[in-house]
């Protein structure tokens, strides 16, 4: 997870959008609290789109397993974001609607984030 994303840099559905600064795994489960928390308090109006898709098995051994047998069963699925990524977009709400809605999925991930605003919105 070396460097920075090379693509989904910018905001391109919404107004708003919701920006990775680390490096991280970001699994299924946590993309899907992230989404009902937004939801939840944007009370389904406007539209979200999600930016990331968790499309890397991750694999474990079970519990006193003998070395060798191949290899584990996948357990679950992540996402691989790197520092850049627009990871969630948000359009059809007030700009203070949309903070919060960011800052509460934000707390349900495991990396900072930073909220933006679409570059020819901000003036």
């Amino acid at each position: 997870m070396k460097g920075n994303a090379g693509r989904g840099t910018t905001i391109t559905f919404g107004s708003y959008g919701l920006k990775a600064l680390e490096p991280a795994w970001i699994t299924s489960r946590q993309i899907e609290a992230a989404r009902v928390a937004m939801n939840r308090y944007m009370k389904r109006d406007g539209k979200i789109w999600i930016r990331i898709f968790p499309d890397k098995p991750v694999t474990k051994k079970a519990a006193e397993t003998r070395m060798g047998s191949g290899k584990g069963t996948p357990e679950f699925w992540v996402a691989v974001v790197k520092p850049g990524r627009i990871m969630f977009e948000a359009d059809g709400v007030p700009q203070e609607i949309a903070t919060e809605a960011f800052r509460l999925a934000a707390k349900k991930l495991p990396i900072k984030t930073k909220f933006i605003v679409r570059p020819d919105l901000e003036g």
